[in-house]
């Protein structure tokens, strides 16, 4: 699967993912290959990034995810350091 993270400002991340947790408003949700399509806001949280068993956590402020064909857009409104 591929994930870009953007924010307004800039390209976070941009790469090869076998799995994808975001912090969904409803509850996070964890993100695999072949998910159905799908639309979610995102509350305040981390975004967690698993490459060939390798974990990166980003944490976002807001935004939306967007899945469809084994492409995952996250359009974050801010990044925390």
């Amino acid at each position: 699967m591929t994930l870009n993270i953007l924010t307004p400002d800039k390209l976070v991340f941009e790469g090869t993912v076998t799995s994808v947790t975001v912090p969904g408003t409803n509850g996070s949700f964890q993100i695999l290959k072949n998910h159905a399509p799908i639309i979610s806001t995102l509350s305040d949280g981390d975004v967690i990034i698993n490459e060939n068993n390798k974990e990166q956590i980003i944490g976002i402020k807001g935004g939306v995810v967007e899945v469809l064909d084994n492409k995952i857009i996250v359009l974050a409104e801010a990044v925390v350091d």
